[in-house]
């Protein structure tokens, strides 16, 4: 495809015969497709420009702009008030989310100037949040913490009709590992986003160790995102998810429930709550961290890397053995339980919720009550025949730990979009 080639014929036609309305309609979109190609390309060679200002200059351009011809979910539209743009503004509601579930459960997509609305509403949701979120849970709230998704978007629709969807009373925080290994990793992490948009303050999304560049470049997001909707989609994404936070500090605002007879007394907060710190991978490789040093962490446009507090928070596990031990993944550390009660002492914490790793019932209590794992990707890639669960915990700081199984999909094997290696890995 060579648009600039035709470029000049079409003005040629223009300026011979300026009442010719298919002409001018074809030279405008001609112009576009150029520009949109310009900034396509220009990300090839590394221009300092980010992925945000770009796509919102594509926008502006009139290189991603809705086709007239579409009838599926629509976000509201109102005029820019600056009066230097002719591009709509776009708000998100709960009517758009709902249908646009219903879209992709059908099997369709939505339109890429959407996608790119959707994606800037979360990074804008993003920018007021350190990198460890406090989060109090107020008279009458609950909050559910969900686990790996990993692209399984169809037991993420079922995990929604358990929970039920966000709102005012109902705060849902995803765990990390939107993404990978599930081949509808793009419905899983617009739906995200989206909710995000739509209840900035009542849903949170922790960075897990599958929101890099590198792991998707292997397991298959990478693939998807471009596949899907494009190069540009997938670097736009792929800059977002820097701007995750960390971890996420849930704050009970009720004294804790009476301790039952025979039960240790919880750890609690300097005002005497419980709070629980809900992190992808775990704890750390040296005592001593505190929640202040990690809410300080620069993670705006940067990757994790091999060591550092980032690293660690992304990717170590919980070990049965006290002390530490290195890492059966390569990356990381395994932390034992006396790990886990010195970091929660220390910090006023009452327990530690993690994901990152597979549990057959779909949670599991460990280190002595201090260390929960939850997982949220039944029956993980087609294969591994565990359940899913989620927690849900209350203004008392009360949990309740919910069970399910996984739901039938359309025929499309895990990993459909993954690299080679990525493929191997699978076999």
């Amino acid at each position: 495809m060579k648009p600039q080639l035709a470029l000049a014929d079409l003005k040629m036609v223009v300026k011979l015969d300026p009442s010719n309305a298919l002409g001018k309609a074809q030279l405008d979109a001609t112009q576009k497709l150029i520009k949109r190609m310009q900034f396509e390309a220009a990300i090839e060679v590394g221009e300092e420009m980010s992925s945000m200002d770009r796509c919102r200059e594509i926008i502006e351009e009139g290189g991603c702009d809705l086709d007239k011809s579409y009838t599926g979910p629509k976000l509201d539209a109102s005029p820019s008030t600056s009066g230097s743009s002719k591009q709509p503004v776009y708000k998100i509601t709960e009517t758009f989310v709902n249908e646009m579930l219903e879209l992709y459960r059908n099997g369709q997509s939505l339109p890429r100037r959407y996608v790119w609305e959707i994606i800037l509403g979360c990074y804008e949701a993003l920018q007021n949040e350190a990198s460890l979120v406090d989060v109090v849970l107020e008279e009458g709230v609950t909050c559910d913490i969900i686990g790996d998704t990993h692209g399984q978007f169809f037991d993420l629709l079922h995990l929604l009709e358990l929970t039920g969807p966000p709102s005012e009373t109902h705060c849902i925080l995803f765990n990390g590992d939107f993404v990978d290994r599930g081949s509808w990793s793009v419905e899983v992490v617009m739906t995200l986003f989206a909710y995000k948009w739509l209840y900035p303050h009542r849903v949170f999304l922790n960075r897990g160790n599958h929101e890099t560049k590198d792991m998707n470049k292997v397991y298959g997001f990478e693939g998807e995102a471009k596949h899907k909707h494009g190069e540009m989609t997938y670097k736009l994404f792929a800059d977002v998810f820097t701007h995750l936070p960390l971890a996420t500090l849930l704050c009970p605002a009720l004294p804790p429930s009476p301790t039952m007879k025979g039960e240790k007394p919880p750890i609690l907060s300097p005002e005497g709550r419980k709070r629980y710190f809900v992190v992808h991978g775990g704890l750390f490789s040296r005592d001593g961290v505190t929640l202040d040093e990690i809410k300080k962490i620069e993670r705006r446009g940067k990757q994790p890397g091999n060591e550092g507090l980032m690293c660690e928070l992304l990717w170590t596990d919980p070990q049965t053995m006290p002390g530490r031990g290195p890492s059966k993944r390569g990356v990381g550390i395994g932390f034992g339980p006396d790990v886990t009660r010195r970091w929660c002492e220390l910090n006023g914490v009452t327990a530690v919720f993690r994901s990152h790793e597979v549990r057959q019932d779909g949670y599991a209590v460990e280190h002595d009550g201090l260390c929960v794992t939850v997982f949220s990707a039944p029956n993980y890639c087609d294969s591994v025949g565990n359940k899913g669960a989620y927690v849900r915990i209350d203004a008392k700081g009360d949990t309740k730990y919910v069970q399910f199984d996984a739901k039938p999909h359309p025929p499309m094997k895990p990993m459909a979009y993954a690299s080679g290696l990525g493929q191997m890995m699978m076999m």
